[in-house]
């Protein structure tokens, strides 16, 4: 694949990756920190604080520096200290410059380069020089730069910058490659043993025919933390063994009791017993289930069924596992289907209501919607990808996703109720089952 066709793969579905507002001193930080990415810059224009010319002068410096960056990297090859850099030069370090943009001048610092050897000389960044002595190239820059936020092309904008001043696409490629993969290899290896899980979410979402299965974490004060992600499917259980286990080497404590959330899959059912024995509890997802069941009816009966497993739910356990088990029998002669869907894993869709937690903390602990929300931010930026080479690439992708949409993460909906959970897990497992009321009076006491 030529080096056009490549970054198109690797870069061009990033527009929509970062949304954050910013002040107008923080500007130029944000930009530069995430130098690697091509920024929606429009998003940011919503924020009154941020004045549209110092926007554009913040994002241009961000974007001219990393480019001056590169434009010595092809030069003298990429910063390493001991290695014994190609053309016989080196780099010497930084200073501040200034090129032209948006009718300001805009101060950059640009990097240095020289000869080896006694006396030799400083040797230019091309990049710099073109800046510099052409005032066409600054006002194309300045063009681009306007163009990409008024039409939010956004994706264009890098290698359009670039052109102007001879960085090649294939070394934009390259370091959007290494970019994600420095991402993914931070995220796999997060030390988990300071936040105290209390609940993991597991669920999976189908990308160019690849699975990739995300594991979601949530702790003592009801914030959020993304524990993980792999290749697979939530149906295959050596997939999820591997991505459970590799939590487990990272610091989560397999003896502490926790509230696993999965969908449907058998096999992630039994991985997760594998993996945490007695000390995990399982909360069937309801919205699956109750989607599950309904694929199998008439759309005649869909609201009656959903209105009364709806209303089931909200029932004590052993009240509401008897209504639905009647609901079953009375659908089994017509929609046998449905009725051995609703009938499997019964109990566990239960649990949350046997923990005795409130129904503000249940309205997000008896689902996966937790996980839906980045799973659909996912979705929407691969759509802009035009192709996925392997799933490596996807690995990547995914973890630009995630981590970003995990900055913006709230505390979970009822999180004020969290020490509910928190007390209800330090009971012994046999004890689980006793009325709600019992167990949040006890709650109470020893909080």
């Amino acid at each position: 694949m030529n080096g056009e066709g490549r970054l198109e793969n690797e870069q061009g579905a990033l527009s929509g990756l970062y949304s954050d507002g910013h002040d107008e001193l923080g500007i130029a930080e944000f930009f530069r920190s995430h130098g690697l990415a091509m920024i929606p810059l429009a998003q940011l224009l919503g924020d009154w604080k941020v004045k549209l010319n110092d926007l554009l002068a913040g994002a241009g410096q961000a974007l001219i520096e990393w480019l001056l960056q590169l434009s010595a990297e092809s030069l003298a090859g990429p910063k390493s200290q001991g290695r014994e850099v190609e053309r016989n030069l080196v780099w010497y370090g930084q200073q501040p410059g200034h090129v032209g943009l948006l009718e300001r001048d805009l101060r950059v610092m640009r990097p240095r380069l020289r000869a080896k050897g006694a006396g030799a000389r400083e040797v230019a960044i091309p990049a710099y020089e073109a800046l510099r002595g052409d005032p066409e190239a600054t006002a194309r820059m300045s063009e681009i730069l306007l163009s990409g936020v008024s039409t939010r092309r956004y994706a264009g904008v890098l290698p359009k910058m670039a052109k102007t001043v001879g960085v090649s696409r294939s070394q934009l490629s390259r370091r959007l490659i290494a970019a994600g993969a420095k991402l993914l290899h931070g995220l796999m290896s997060r030390s988990l043993e300071g936040p105290s899980i209390l609940v993991v979410y597991i669920d999976g979402i189908v990308i160019a025919g690849h699975s990739v299965v995300v594991a979601i974490g949530v702790d003592s004060q009801g914030a959020k933390h993304l524990l993980g992600l792999t290749l697979g499917a939530t149906e295959n259980a050596t997939v999820v063994k591997d991505l459970l286990a590799d939590p487990l080497k990272r610091g989560l404590d397999p003896e502490r009791k926790r509230l696993f959330v999965i969908d449907g899959s058998k096999a992630l059912r039994s991985a997760i017993e594998r993996s945490f024995g007695q000390s995990a509890l399982v909360q069937r997802c309801r919205v699956h289930k109750l989607r599950n069941v309904l694929d199998y009816l008439p759309d005649g009966l869909k609201p009656q069924i959903s209105a009364s497993m709806n209303a089931a739910f909200k029932l004590a356990p052993k009240e509401g596992i008897a209504r639905l088990k009647q609901q079953a029998a009375w659908h089994k002669r017509e929609h046998p289907q449905a009725a051995a869907s609703l009938l499997e894993g019964l109990e566990e869709l239960f649990t949350g209501n046997r923990l005795g937690l409130t129904p503000s903390l249940m309205g997000c602990l008896s689902s996966t919607n937790l996980i839906e929300n980045p799973n659909a931010g996912f979705r929407a930026l691969s759509r802009n990808v035009t192709r996925w080479r392997d799933g490596e690439m996807i690995l990547r992708w995914a973890a630009m996703c995630y981590l970003e949409a995990e900055k913006g993460w709230r505390k979970v909906q009822g999180h004020h109720d969290i020490w509910i959970l928190r007390q209800a897990l330090s009971w012994p497992i046999h004890d689980i089952g006793i009325s709600d009321q019992t167990r949040v009076d006890a709650g109470k006491k020893a909080a």
